[in-house]
């Protein structure tokens, strides 16, 4: 007996979805990989940061600002990039000093076009945070493998998350806003995310333990799952179904990294406390 049209798995989109990871994770290995190591991190992750904070701005001012996208997107992206620039000359006091004002200008921005300017704010605060975390991160010692780490336990969290809640399914886990997530999702998700921060220890460039790894992934995956629902919110709020278009199979840009706007900025903060001696 076939199911339903409505519960039939949509084997095309996985395709589609399969071939656009094809394009985008190597990139982005590659990029913090072949890093050049310039003072705060090299060129190609900087090219790499720079690029997403225009597409994710660009999707926020569509969003937010219905009526005069391009000025709020472009205000909300100069704000940024001036944070980021800075956090790359390592320059981290500058960095977050220049993303509280570069906020506080987009919300006058905002204000002058007549749109809210709350949210041009926040838009600022909500990339640009995690964009300076990601850039101070892969300028660390042992930078690569902590990017790395961070895309691996984000990845999985999230890639777990919607194989074992489609098969498990069960009960919602937050169906105001997501109506497709599922706890026994939610507990796979972070399961294979703590798997793959305890394993990626095992590297021996990694100065951290197995069970400072373990924890690490289980903060980074509840940071996922939190970013993905945060998403899931915003979008309701805005009355879209997608941050965009930009990539097949997953709709914008900022409809895949949600989960990693949050994540980062919880490991980065465990790199931190590692890097003042602890899980070593």
């Amino acid at each position: 007996m076939s199911l339903p049209p409505a519960k039939r798995f949509n084997w095309t989109n996985l395709g589609v979805r399969v071939a656009s990871a094809t394009v985008l994770v190597p990139t982005a290995l590659a990029a913090v990989w072949f890093d050049t190591g310039l003072a705060a991190g090299g060129w190609p992750f900087l090219v790499l940061v720079a690029v997403a904070v225009a597409l994710l701005s660009i999707e926020w001012g569509g969003m937010s600002a219905p009526y005069a996208p391009i000025r709020v997107s472009t205000a909300v992206t100069v704000a940024i990039l001036a944070g980021v620039f800075l956090a790359h000359r390592d320059h981290m006091w500058l960095a977050w000093g220049g993303l509280l004002l570069g906020g506080v200008a987009s919300a006058l921005v905002a204000r002058g076009v007549a749109e809210r300017p709350s949210d041009a704010a926040f838009g600022v605060f909500y990339i640009g945070i995690a964009c300076i975390c990601l850039i101070w991160l892969r300028a660390m010692p042992q930078g690569q493998w902590w990017t790395l780490m961070l895309f691996a336990i984000t990845w999985s969290a999230d890639i777990a998350a919607f194989a074992v809640g489609s098969a498990l399914k069960g009960p919602k886990l937050w169906p105001r806003f997501s109506p497709n997530k599922t706890w026994s999702g939610f507990v796979g998700g972070l399961v294979f995310a703590m798997a793959v921060g305890a394993l990626m220890t095992i590297i021996p460039a990694f100065e951290l333990n197995m069970a400072a790894g373990a924890l690490v992934g289980l903060l980074g995956g509840l940071a996922t799952m939190a970013g993905d629902l945060w998403e899931s919110a915003l979008k309701r709020r805005f009355g879209v179904k997608d941050s965009g278009n930009l990539i097949p199979g997953h709709g914008g840009l900022l409809d895949r990294v949600d989960g990693l706007l949050f994540a980062v900025v919880i490991i980065a903060a465990a790199r931190l406390v590692n890097h003042l001696g602890w899980g070593h």
